[in-house]
């Protein structure tokens, strides 16, 4: 085990070890074609990286929600509050193209198994991104992603509801598809009582600095990799969303398929130069060391290091 100020960093053959001490009644399964349901568009993960890395994971998030759910039960016996316990929050940040989503996924499978009688649900920030009609008014739709064109006081709103055990709760649906929030529907969350929020702002801090997203998390995973092997993923995951919109119309990724393919490359490289690649290095980086966990990731999505906050 390495060690920096802030982590312990845990090369891939030790972190093994721990699949072999997991509980015996910790029991999760997951099978080749769950993956295949869970695994995002670019990402590459296989049964036994799945198993190595995410259980042993999910075991150690275990932990952390028994220490959250004595506290909260300790302080509340103390001060004689009666009622249930807030929701345990998990969030999952990182760059475009990492493999968040993936992660996310995964985790809500291997939760849901490990706690049968709790609701775990998962949700991402996009919903809470201004509509495009929003962002070009504001001359931010080459900012989308940045944090100004986020509506973080509703999110903001959101983690309070959800922290104050609201039953139901509605927010904005987001369409990968048509590359915006989709008109007249919404998302209903109910009664989570763990809920994993992604996106590549869970991290950062509300518009006018005076909320930290990670005031809302109990805890927090950073999904990691070098700047050129994002880079390369966000051009994998470009051309495959080319090829999934190229009979479709209405998808927003169509419209690359109607030029010459130098074009839509060309494109591409804009958006990460100018958009995806700034967006990394100022805002979204800068965060990873509020991460109570970073999954660290190499080539083919491989997962070399997993690192533990030292406090």
């Amino acid at each position: 085990m390495q060690v920096n100020r802030d982590y312990y960093i845990i090369e891939r053959m030790e972190w093994n070890q721990y699949l072999k001490e997991l509980d015996e009644e910790f029991e999760i399964k997951l099978t080749n074609e769950q993956l295949d349901r869970l695994t995002s568009l670019n990402d590459s993960l296989s049964l036994k990286d799945a198993n190595e890395v995410y259980k042993p994971l999910t075991q150690l998030i275990s932990i952390y929600r028994e220490n959250y759910k004595n506290l909260e039960r300790k302080r509340s016996n103390f001060f004689g509050i009666t009622g249930e316990i807030p929701p345990f929050i998990i969030g999952i940040a990182g760059g475009v193209a990492v493999g968040k989503s993936t992660t996310a996924r995964l985790l809500k499978l291997f939760l849901a198994q490990a706690y049968p009688d709790l609701n775990v649900e998962l949700i991402t920030t996009d919903g809470f991104l201004y509509p495009n009609a929003v962002l070009e008014e504001k001359g931010l739709m080459d900012r989308k992603g940045f944090p100004e064109s986020y509506d973080m006081d509703a999110l903001e709103t959101f983690l309070t509801d959800v922290k104050s055990n609201k039953k139901e709760i509605s927010y904005p649906k987001y369409s990968h598809s048509i590359y915006d929030i989709v008109k007249d529907e919404e998302n209903v969350l109910q009664d989570p009582q763990i809920l994993i929020v992604e996106g590549i702002n869970v991290l950062q801090t509300t518009e006018n600095n005076t909320v930290y997203m990670s005031d809302f998390w109990d805890l927090s995973v950073y999904v990691d990799a070098e700047e050129e092997q994002i880079e390369e993923w966000f051009y994998q995951r470009f051309n495959l969303l080319l090829d999934q919109a190229k009979d479709s119309p209405n998808d927003f990724y169509y419209q690359f398929t109607q030029v010459p393919s130098e074009k839509a490359m060309a494109r591409a490289e804009y958006t990460w130069h100018n958009i995806n690649l700034i967006n990394l290095k100022e805002y979204i980086l800068p965060t990873r060391n509020r991460a109570n966990i970073v999954i660290h990731k190499e080539k083919n999505h491989y997962i070399n290091e997993l690192w533990i906050k030292k406090y």
